[in-house]
Parts: structure tokens; C-alpha cells; sequence
């Protein structure tokens, strides 16, 4: 018995926002020692690494030579500048509300989409994007200040990075879907995170700490770079080549929905019951902009 696409788009949806949910948490534990560019480079170089190998043993470095430029193009500007922003971001705001901000990824992607590539929504998945975006203004409300923290920052620059950073991840979703969409998954996730270390390596030399990082630095790189990028970037591209870029980019919507999950488990943070409704809110946009669900007669 072999899963049905549907159930297989699914499941790929599924493990991909529990994992890109503990992203934001490795990140800050790097970027508090490191800082935001050497933990960006990092974390993509280690992915590189992990996935280089795994291309190869497939026999995918043809293809990767056939079109390594707009592969490395899309990997700085879906990992590299992302990544960085991120990065840079939760250090100044909560890593909650930046997978919050995240979350607004399907709203410019739907868009982007719609200008660049002619997916115009239906009026079941508009109504779903609205709803879920709805979800995450609500979860978000009340969460940012905008005076500047202990470290002199204003909470504002670090919302401006994740927005910059889910418009970069929007233009990249139908980018890839416009100029290499044939591609195995495989090889646009091991030549993108190639593409997004040759952008850092320098930046991140230029910012580096005089010090080494400590021993659960390490294994927070390893865990974001592994399986956070690796592994997440192989399951990303595939659902973008499965299901299009709009409907790929709702995976951001339960991210929050993870990232609150983790915090309470492993953090010991507390959980409201006005979080538990906003996440069933974002869970059912998700399900109405993805198509999982239609509304009667759409």
C-alpha cells in the first residue's frame, strides 16, 4: 500500500513545522554567544555539509551543475539573508513572538505569487489566509514594545528583520517555482544552503567573537544545521514542488503553534487558553489556504 499524494503533502507539512517550531530556540542559545552572522553562516555551512554527501550518493551532481546559479541565488535568498535576520531578531524580541512574524510568510507569499506567477487564490483559500493571519495579529497583540531594551535595541528593528526576512522567503518560494521547478528537492536544498554559505562566509569572518563557542552552542549549530535546515529544506522543496509555492508557504502558520508547544515542555513556559483559541484559529486558516478544507460551494 503506497499513501495517497495527499496524505503524503500532509505528513510533509506536518513534521516540517515541528521542526522549523524549535528553529528560533537553537537559534538564540548560537546567536547569544556567536551573534547573528556567524551563527547564520554556521548553521547553513553545516547543512551544506550534510547534504552535500547525500546529493552526491543520488548521482544529483549534474543537475546541480546544469543550474547551480539560480540554485545558489535562491539559497542566499531563502537561507542566507533569512537566517541572518532571524538571527539578529531573538535577540531582541522572544523567540515565540519572532515565529509569530514568521507566520506572516503565506500573506507576502500569496501575494507574490498572485503578481509574479498568476495564482490568483480562490476566494476558500482568501478567506483562510485572512483567518490565519487574523490568528496570528490576535496571538501577537500586546507581545512587542517598541522601546529600546537592555541592549539598547528597539524591539521594532528585530520586527522589521523577520518581516524583511518572510518577504525574502515569499520571493524565493515563487522564484524556485518559476526557474527550478524540475529540480529533485535534493539538489535545490544542498545547492541553496551552498549559495547562502558563500554569501555569509565573509560577513561572518568580518563579526566573529574573539572566543569560541561553548559545548551546547555546538550542539544547538548542529541541531539547526542538520535537521532545522538539512533535513527541513529537503521536505520544503518538495512540498513546493508538490503543492505550489502559496499553498508550501502556509507551513509557517503552525510553526507558533510548535514553537509554543516546545517552550511549555522543555522551558517550563505557561500556556493561556487565549493562546490555545488563537492556535485554533491559525489551524483552521491553515487548513482553508491550504485546500485541506473549502468552504461549501468553493
Amino acid at each position: 500500500m503506497h499513501a495517497s499524494p495527499a496524505k503524503g503533502w500532509l505528513a510533509d507539512f506536518l513534521i516540517l513545522a515541528a521542526i522549523w517550531g524549535s528553529s528560533f530556540l537553537f537559534m538564540r542559545v548560537a546567536a547569544v554567544e556567536l551573534g547573528p552572522l556567524p551563527t547564520a553562516a554556521i548553521r547553513v555551512a553545516i547543512a551544506a555539509i550534510f547534504l552535500l554527501p547525500i546529493m552526491l550518493a543520488k548521482g544529483h551532481w549534474a543537475e546541480l551543475r546544469r543550474h547551480w546559479k539560480p540554485v545558489l541565488f535562491v539559497g542566499a535568498l531563502n537561507s542566507g539573508i533569512p537566517f541572518a535576520l532571524y538571527a539578529f531578531a531573538v535577540l531582541h524580541i522572544t523567540t515565540g513572538f519572532s515565529s509569530i512574524l514568521n507566520a506572516t510568510v503565506p500573506l507576502f507569499g500569496a501575494v507574490v505569487a498572485w503578481l509574479w506567477l498568476g495564482d490568483k487564490p480562490t476566494l476558500s483559500r482568501t478567506v483562510g489566509l485572512a483567518i490565519g493571519f487574523g490568528g496570528v495579529v490576535l496571538l501577537a497583540g500586546g507581545q512587542a514594545s517598541f522601546k529600546p531594551n537592555d541592549s539598547g535595541i528597539a524591539p521594532a528593528w528585530a520586527v522589521a528583520a523577520c518581516l524583511a526576512a518572510t518577504t525574502c522567503y515569499a520571493l524565493a518560494a515563487s522564484f524556485t517555482k518559476k526557474h527550478i521547478p524540475s529540480l529533485p528537492p535534493l539538489v535545490t536544498a544542498t545547492g541553496s544552503q551552498i549559495g547562502a554559505t558563500l554569501v555569509l562566509a565573509l560577513p561572518a569572518l568580518w563579526c566573529r567573537p574573539d572566543h569560541g563557542p561553548s559545548a551546547s552552542v555546538w550542539w544547538s549549530l548542529l541541531v539547526v544545521g542538520v535537521l532545522c535546515t538539512g533535513v527541513a529544506y529537503i521536505l520544503y522543496f518538495k512540498l513546493i514542488e508538490n503543492s505550489g509555492p502559496a499553498r508550501a508557504l502556509t507551513v509557517t502558520f503552525l510553526v507558533p503553534v510548535f514553537a509554543i508547544a516546545y517552550g511549555v515542555l522543555f522551558l517550563g513556559e505557561s500556556v493561556t487558553a487565549w493562546m490555545l483559541l488563537c492556535g485554533a484559529v491559525i489551524l483552521f486558516g491553515t487548513s482553508l489556504s491550504s485546500g485541506l478544507v473549502k468552504l461549501p460551494g468553493r
